[in-house]
Parts: C-alpha cells; structure tokens; sequence
C-alpha cells in the first residue's frame, strides 16, 4: 500500500510539472546589425517538450529601465501564461521577450542610423526564433505587445509591418511625439545611453522625416485603407498614467480613420500592478487571432 501512495504521488507531482512552462531568461543570439550579443528571455509553453507541434509566437517588450528579464521577474509571465492557458483562455504559445536596454535603450532605429534596433527585430530576431524553436510563421501566428516604451515599440512595429502581425497590444505606451513641435524638442536632446553628443546637429528636414514614422498618432492619421483592419489592435492604459493623454489621442485618430479597436482605460497608474493585471487580457485577446476568430 504504501509502494503505491509514493508511486501515486509520484504521478500526482509528474502531471503538476507537465501543467507548466518554462522561462529561460538569458538566451543569446549574435548581431552582425547591432555589433555584439544580443540578449532575449522565451517562455516555452507547458507541452512544448513533449509534443512535436510548432507554435505561434507573441513578441513582449519591456519597459524603459527594464531588460529581457522585466516581464519574466516584474510581470510574472511564467505564472500568468500557464493559468490562462490551463484554463483555456489562451492557445499555448511561445513568448518571446527581447532586451533593448542594453549598448543603447529602445526598439526604434535612431534618428541618425548608427543603432538600428527595429532592423536587427525584423531581419535577425525574429528568423533567429523562427529557426531555433517551432514556431508558426506565418502572420496570422504572430503578434506583438508590450508596454510603456515597449508599448510604443508595439505600435511602431505593427504599423511599419502589419503585413507580419495579427494582432497588436500596445499598453500604457510611449506613442511617440504628440507634434512635429515636440518632436524638435526631444530629437535636439543628446541620444540616450551617450555619454556626449557631439555629432552636427539635426535639419528640420531630418527631424520631420523621423517624426512621420515614428509618432503613432501620424502614421495612424495617414494610414491607407488597406491596412485600416489589417491588424487586431488592443489598446489599454490607466487613468492615472502620465502617457494617458498620447493613448487617449491616438484612440480618437483611430476612431477617426475608422481602424477596428479596443481601447480600454481602467483605474491605475504606470506600474507593474497594472500590467499584470493587462497581461491575460492580452493572451486572450492575442489567441483569439491565433485560433482564427
């Protein structure tokens, strides 16, 4: 009797291991773009050792100050994607949480063009995952989200390549200059993650030519029609955030152009117990595309 409590047990303790993921928080990979190693965290899925499927992929990205490790310490990925997908409310998936705070901090490729982030994303990050792990590739099977800084890294990558994602989840995020007048303000500042700038100072023409790409709310304002639905957007920010107004603007510009979103303000500020909450919300929403709504 008692052989067969321990092996009950033992079977017992086996099914709880199988029911979850699993982080690994220090992966690397070797960028020719960026000049050196490139960190990221993935989220493996709780049957992804024991099966043979491919998997669709959501891309997390952190916060300014954070790096591959924010949603996985801050954000408790690894609890929240097992419990919605236990309970049915998300497709196991692959996440996939890229560092951008490290040699220079952002997702963008810099005014100047001597730190192209967004390219080292698309040509060498996401192949990398997509030959390293068994990912579906198609767009339907990929999405992007993040939050704050990562937010607008969300925005700027789904609205430069809707042609690569399904859905989009930007939260309290940095949705770029508000107007070509700040952005003369921000992009004449020294570059962050430089200890001096000492480079010839930005035209008019160079300032205006970037703000046009990277401010949300003017790509949004000239989108064509035929990326109007092209992207699932989930739009979510606290009522106490301080990037409220830039997520509020973008939701009208939206409305305006006729895009297919959800916007959603809930009580909060811009903190990790905000996200938290936003995150299983993004892996429902984010499934949904992933099972072909």
């Amino acid at each position: 009797m008692r052989v067969l409590i321990i092996l009950g047990m033992g079977l017992v303790c086996q099914s709880l291991f199988a029911q979850s993921g699993v982080v690994h928080d220090n992966e690397q990979l070797e960028s020719q773009i960026l000049s050196g190693p490139r960190k990221y965290a993935i989220y493996l899925p709780p049957d992804y050792e024991t099966s043979s499927r491919s998997y669709p992929a959501l891309y997390l990205l952190h916060g300014g100050g954070d790096d591959q490790t924010g949603w996985v310490q801050f954000g408790e990925v690894l609890h929240i994607a097992d419990k919605a997908i236990s309970e049915g409310k998300a497709t196991p998936m692959i996440i996939v949480m890229p560092d951008a705070n490290t040699g220079r901090r952002g997702y963008f490729n810099d005014i100047r063009g001597d730190w192209n982030y967004e390219d080292f994303f698309f040509k060498e990050l996401i192949p990398h995952i997509e030959s390293t792990f068994r990912v579906k590739s198609d767009k339907r099977y990929r999405a992007v989200a993040g939050l704050s800084m990562g937010g607008g890294g969300t925005l700027m990558y789904a609205l430069h390549h809707p042609e690569l994602f399904s859905s989009a989840c930007p939260l309290s995020a940095s949705c770029g200059p508000l107007s070509l007048e700040d952005a003369k303000q921000r992009y004449s500042r020294p570059t962050p993650g430089r200890q001096s700038d000492d480079r010839p100072a930005l035209t008019e023409e160079q300032i205006e030519a970037y703000f046009k790409q990277h401010s949300a709310i003017s790509l949004v304002e000239n989108i064509s029609d035929s990326n109007k639905g092209a992207v699932r957007w989930y739009i979510d920010c606290g009522d106490d955030d301080f990037l409220y107004e830039g997520n509020s603007l973008l939701h009208v510009a939206m409305r305006k152009q006729e895009i297919p979103h959800e916007f959603r303000v809930r009580d909060g500020a811009h903190n990790w117990t905000y996200w938290r909450e936003s995150l299983p919300q993004v892996l429902e929403f984010v499934s949904q595309a992933f099972h072909q709504y």
